[in-house]
Formats: C-alpha cells, structure tokens, sequence
C-alpha cells in the first residue's frame, strides 16, 4: 500500500526537498502541497492524505491551529499529522500533541527519520524526535515545585495492558513491545486499542503523557 502524504510548510525549497526524499521510497508518495496554513487545511481535507507534514510558522493560520482544525479534540475524523519544525521549544511541542499532532520532528533530524515518522503515523506509532521525548514528558508531566509525588493510576488496565503501556511511554514502537514483552506486534495493537478505549486517549502519545502524568512511568 503507497502512503499519500501531504505537505504542508511555506518554503519552497523545503518542500523540494521532502518531496525528493519521499518520492524516492516504494511505499510513499506525495499527493499535494500547500504554502501556507490555510491552504493546508483545504488540501488536507480534499485529498485525505494518509499522513499530513506540517510546518509551525506559515503565513495564514499557523501549523499548529491547522492541526488542531484537522486532528484536535473534537474532529470526528481526524487526520494524522507530523509536525516538522526548525523551532525546538517546547511550548510549541507541547501544543502540537495536545492538538493531536501524532509525531513532532525537528528539520534536522534527517530523511531516515522524516521516512520513519510517515511509516509510523500511517501504521497508528507516534515518532518524537529523540533528543526532545524525554525533556518533553518531564516538563509538562511532572509535578511543579512543591507538589505531591504522583498517584499511580491504574486506569482500569489489566495487567498485560500496564506493561505495554510503560513501553509505550518510554518510547517504544510496536515491533519493540513485542520484543520486550515477548508477544507478537498484533497483539500489541490490539491491547494498545483497549488502552486508548479505557482512557479515551486518540493515539499513543496521549496514552504516554497519560503514563507519565499517572505515575505509571517516572
């Protein structure tokens, strides 16, 4: 199956470049491209791509009130969208994933990344770039000064279902659970979506703040 992606950053030469490193791959293919948030939203939901590359600073709206428009809370039938940006700050991470971004990736991080990440937002992963995961959960998960070590929460999960959970959030992939826990891929997909029904989570990376918030993860 090819994987439609849609790009969506107001450089051109930006988009040049993505769109050579992706075309390149068998499985992937560039459908459309848009220079600026509101034509991202339009193409977007024209064409339906299974994976949206989303720049942050585009004239119109910017990137992130876009992927709230296409996969924040509330869309009925939300796209995934990547956010790629130069800009690694993390109030800007922190509201691409709350706005239902399922991966944020930094422009530097290389076309073996930026392959992997569409290749994990198509298959329902969540692909952080490495060097900001960890920062990332700690900041925006963990208690403020002076505030009371966390309560473990078990969420109503059962215990095969915690394990996966505890992987999820420390960064894991599917096929890396599996390893770990010693089952196979589909049935880690299979408790993760048990998981996201339990805690009304729409992707693995609110089920990892989820984790960290609840204590399952520190």
């Amino acid at each position: 199956m090819t994987i439609r992606v849609l790009l969506a950053d107001d450089q051109g030469m930006v988009r040049t470049g993505f769109r050579y490193m992706l075309d390149a791959e068998d499985d992937i293919a560039v459908v459309g491209e848009a220079g600026d948030g509101v034509e991202a939203v339009r193409l977007a939901e024209e064409l339906r791509p299974d994976v949206v590359l989303m720049d942050i600073r585009m004239p119109g709206i910017d990137g992130l009130e876009a992927t709230r428009r296409l996969a924040g809370p509330g869309i009925a039938d939300p796209l995934k969208v990547v956010v790629v940006t130069t800009f690694d700050l993390d109030e800007y991470v922190h509201a691409a994933l709350t706005g239902g971004a399922v991966g944020f990736l930094l422009k530097d991080a290389g076309p073996a990344l930026l392959i992997e990440a569409v290749r994990a937002a198509e298959r329902g992963d969540a692909l952080v770039s490495p060097r900001i995961t960890v920062r990332l959960l700690r900041h925006f998960t963990g208690p403020g000064p002076g505030s009371p070590a966390p309560v473990t929460d078990t969420g109503g999960l059962t215990a095969r279902e915690t394990d996966i959970v505890r992987e999820v959030a420390r960064g894991c992939t599917n096929t890396e659970v599996a390893a770990e826990l010693h089952v196979t891929v589909s049935t880690v997909k299979t408790h993760l979506a048990r998981v996201q029904e339990k805690l009304g989570a729409r992707n693995r990376v609110e089920v990892a703040i989820w984790a960290h918030r609840s204590g399952l993860v520190t």
